[in-house]
């Protein structure tokens, strides 16, 4: 029969903590873990962190120089929605809130061209007249632009679609406008003579984007259902796909005929919460000191134009590629970032207008892409090219126009983000992989004891100029910070792929949280001998290469399973190292009324151990285990910590059958006798007859909870003649004693 769990002292939890002097003394001088680690950064969400100025971030990790990019006309809108050129080289912007239709000459000077009837103008088209046509919201009308005689520009309404809104302008092979329309969503086609009529009616409520390809086919984008539709000159439709997504912000087709489309929102019913109703007045913020646009108050708007608060989701974008043949390929998504404009660089590479971080995004393959640069306004909402391979981007919160190139920024830079190392450290070696391409690449540090910098850092240190890297003369401490700054040597940029700076931590002792006792008669096995030393280490995501930074390489079993074994006893505890070092563990006994520690076993590998008890003279006993962590330090910087159990019970001894008497009489046998423990409670009593089974006895008072019981046992059916009774006890560590009677 195998004992039970007996939950005694031996089985309480910890009593007091002891330190070595080892530990006393890293209080007073602080010791380093022999274990260098590195802090690497090569991967986008690395570098992402940072903070970058006029530098480039590939979805690589790549780091380059970032095109030139100025502003160049600040409308003092809150918003621009809309940007095109004529063919002089003038530069038409429109937005809100007012519909002010600026121009940017091409000499550079600035004026307001018109101001119009709405609040806002959210497309503009120019015929091959350089006429400029303009659309304003909400009950939206397109609006001709002239000058007359003076020069001076005059306005008249061309166009009315009876819809509330009008989202794009484009102009067909044939010359004729088109007018993309929301409640409801239509597409128009406008003859020079103002006469118009539906060429495409959608079952969508708005026509949210458009695109005319190279055969003058009309390519659409819609909300809610989120579809990329294609309309043939003579308005016949074909849906090319249907997006996840509800509302297709941009379309924009590239030379080869691709179509890029980008999606926003969360379509009705694709998410447990009922879609919100609409409001009775939208207000879209402009930003901090900005002014507000109120549209219609029956109208809904598309996910992109909600207000922030007003319960629309957007849940980010995705930008699909639709090859000629017709097949979609996704070649990128945000989580957060919404997609307001599609164009294509000089090469022909996609570029994408975001919100709500300013950033425009270049797409180099269907795998690969590039945060090419974020511009000072949180919205990057409208792209026109310009001659010579330069690029003109739109923005809202607040309404500038920016030139992006040609050329690139002779210089940038990159802050990292902050490094906690955890704990006090030395600064090493910073090193970094990089084709400098006839430029230079300098990384300077500094670190601190605040999880920001502050005055309260250290100066920049001196650069390092070369890969190979170098010792930095950083203060040690908890934090750091490296900064690399790239310059330029020619037409090329210098590319950098990652910056590792080496790093030891000030040595800490271990930790042991619990030592317990093991439940008696039980024993561990005996620890597995490994045929050759073997480490583990856990791989990172894959694509974010492995480092030896915070990781340990020591082994963190629980206890196996326990196998009984009389007079064995045990331990276990919990023990822990926030360098990260293997331990060993030193395991002393001593009795409670004693003051010396003995050894019992030293250099344990496991955070368990167990041995024979037989050995020491039954009494309470405590353990005390110290935790060093000397396997990954000299032994001079090593440091070490103790505790020491609660008590525990040793007990081999037997205990005592006593005054056993047995008589027969009537059919009937009669026994009592007593049972007594030095030291633990009598567990049970059993009885044989005749060589029978053993069966229990129960003491007089019905319980066994005492060091000494009391049993009268009464047999009946009993025949005549001679009988032997025995009788057997057991206490709570399975010690064991047998005494018989014989009956005549």
């Amino acid at each position: 029969m195998q004992p039970k769990y007996v939950a005694h002292a031996r089985m309480r939890a910890v009593s007091r903590l002891v330190s070595t002097p080892l530990c006393v003394l890293a209080l007073v001088l602080p010791t380093y873990a022999s274990q260098t680690r590195t802090w690497t950064e090569s991967d986008y969400t690395d570098f992402e962190k940072g903070n970058l100025k006029n530098l480039s971030l590939r979805s690589d990790g790549l780091v380059t120089l970032a095109p030139q990019f100025q502003e160049v006309y600040d409308t003092s809108s809150a918003y621009l929605w809309a940007l095109t050129r004529d063919s002089k080289g003038n530069l038409y912007a429109g937005g809100g809130p007012g519909a002010k239709l600026y121009r940017l000459s091409a000499n550079g000077d600035k004026k307001t061209l018109v101001e119009l009837d709405g609040l806002q103008i959210p497309a503009i088209a120019i015929d091959r007249q350089d006429r400029v046509y303009a659309a304003t919201a909400p009950d939206g009308k397109v609006f001709r632009i002239a000058s007359d005689a003076k020069g001076d520009a005059k306005s008249e309404v061309f166009y009315d679609p009876k819809a509330k809104y009008i989202w794009a302008l484009a102009f067909d092979k044939a010359g004729d406008l088109l007018v993309a329309t929301g409640d409801p969503g239509a597409v128009h086609r406008v003859h020079p003579d103002g006469r118009g009529s539906v060429l495409y009616q959608t079952d969508e409520t708005h026509v949210r984007s458009m695109a005319v390809d190279a055969a003058g086919n009309v390519i659409l984008g819609t909300d809610p259902g989120g579809l990329v539709v294609r309309v043939s000159p003579a308005g016949e439709g074909f849906v090319l796909y249907q997006m996840s997504k509800s509302e297709v912000t941009a379309v924009a087709v590239a030379q080869d005929g691709s179509i890029y489309a980008a999606g926003v929102g969360t379509k009705p019913g694709a998410s447990s919460a009922p879609p919100p109703a609409p409001p009775p007045s939208v207000t879209a913020s402009a930003g901090p000191g900005g002014a507000a646009l109120q549209l219609h108050p029956a109208a809904s708007p598309p996910a992109s134009m909600a207000p922030s608060g007003s319960g629309v989701s957007v849940t980010g974008s995705e930008v699909y590629r639709i090859d000629p043949a017709g097949n979609p390929q996704k070649v990128w998504s945000h989580a957060q970032d919404i997609i307001y404009a599609i164009a294509f660089d000089a090469q022909g590479r996609a570029l994408l207008g975001a919100g709500n971080k300013g950033c425009i995004y270049r797409i180099e393959s269907d795998v690969l892409y590039t945060a090419l640069l974020t511009a000072p306004s949180t919205q990057i909402t409208a792209f026109q090219t310009g001659a010579h391979g330069t690029l003109y981007a739109a923005t809202g919160n607040v309404g500038k126009i920016y030139q992006v190139g040609p050329g690139m920024a002779h210089e940038g830079s990159i802050e990292s983000d902050v490094f906690d190392a955890d704990f006090f450290s030395r600064w090493g070696r910073l090193g970094f992989e990089a084709k400098l391409n006839g430029g230079r690449i300098a990384i300077g540090a500094r670190s601190g004891n605040l999880d920001r910098p502050q005055k309260n850092w250290s100066a920049w240190s001196a650069a390092v100029t070369d890969p190979k890297g170098d010792r930095i003369a950083a203060p040690a401490a908890r934090f750091m910070q490296w900064k690399a700054t790239l310059t330029a040597g020619g037409d090329q940029s210098p590319e950098l792929e990652s910056v590792d700076v080496a790093y030891l931590q000030r040595n800490v002792p271990p930790r042991i949280a619990a030592v317990e006792s093991t439940p008696p008669n039980f024993k561990f096995p005996a620890p597995a001998i490994p045929q050759a030393p073997s480490q583990t280490l856990t791989l990172p995501p894959i694509g974010k290469p492995a480092s030896n930074s915070g990781q340990s390489l020591s082994l963190d079993l629980s206890a196996p399973a326990m196998q009984y074994a009389k007079g064995f006893t045990g331990a276990r505890w919990a023990a822990t190292d926030d360098n990260g070092d293997g331990l060993i563990f030193t395991v002393e006994i001593r009795g409670v009324h004693e003051t010396n520690w003995k050894p019992l076993k030293d250099k344990v590998k496991e955070k368990y151990w167990s041995w024979d008890s037989t050995a020491f003279p039954d009494g309470e006993y405590r353990l005390r285990v110290t935790a060093s962590d000397l396997p990954g330090n000299p032994p001079a910087e090593a440091l070490s910590t103790s505790m020491v159990s609660d008590p525990f019970l040793i007990d081999n001894t037997p205990p005592r059958i006593s005054s056993l008497a047995a008589s027969a009489s009537g059919g009937k046998l009669h026994a009592t006798w007593s049972a007594a423990d030095a030291l633990s409670d009598i567990k049970k009593a059993e009885y044989s007859l005749d060589g029978g089974d053993w069966t229990l006895a129960a003491p007089v008072t019905g319980l066994s909870d005492s060091h000494e019981l009391s049993y009268d046992l009464t047999l009946d059916h009993i025949a005549p003649g001679e009988h032997t009774l025995a009788v057997r006890i057991e206490d709570d560590y399975d010690n064991q004693s047998v005494d018989k009677a014989v009956v005549r």
